[in-house]
């Protein structure tokens, strides 16, 4: 699928079959709600912070699997924006856990990703698609929209982490 296809697609699953977008968000949730759960802390209090809480004796708790996985995926996100930089002269404004902010002249990801006189994506640089290590549009704010988050929000603001619906994030971003 051409990128500008992929772009019409994935703006017409809002408007899909409700029960596939729940089966989605069930994958999204699984996918997430595993990584999760290698480290599962006691969140509730339920057990006092100098005694063990029962995640600890589960086979599946491995914070170091998690940490691998983590580190790996953040890894292979700055060497494709090092690449990304390299091809386009372009750097992110904004970085979140997994989510990047570019500057662009226009409201598609088209007219920054680069691309090689044939049409092709630059090799070792962010390319759209669903598989592993591609990407896809979460959003477009206005330079206006950010200067106004900064002025409601502080310096401390991360407009990475409401570039997708414009209002700010209730979760840390993991």
């Amino acid at each position: 699928m051409e990128d500008h296809e992929f772009l019409e697609a994935m703006a017409r699953v809002k408007d899909g079959d409700p029960a596939l977008k729940l089966l989605l968000k069930a994958i999204k949730a699984t996918a997430k709600g595993g990584i999760g759960k290698l480290r599962q802390r006691n969140s509730r209090g339920e057990v006092p912070f100098y005694e063990p809480w029962p995640a600890l004796e589960r086979e599946t708790w491995r914070p170091d699997i998690r940490a691998a996985v983590l580190s790996t995926v953040r890894v292979i996100m700055h060497r494709k924006m090092m690449k990304t930089a390299a091809a386009a002269d372009i750097y992110p404004v904004a970085i979140a856990t997994d989510c990047l902010v570019y500057p662009s002249n226009g409201p598609s990801p088209l007219d920054l990703l680069p691309y090689t006189p044939d049409g092709k994506p630059v090799t070792g640089t962010f390319r759209l698609g669903v598989s592993p290590g591609m990407v896809k549009h979460e959003g477009t704010q206005t330079v206006l929209w950010a200067e106004e988050q900064f002025e409601k929000n502080g310096g401390l603001f991360n407009i990475a982490r409401n570039i997708k619906s414009g209002r700010p994030a209730d979760d840390d971003g993991e």
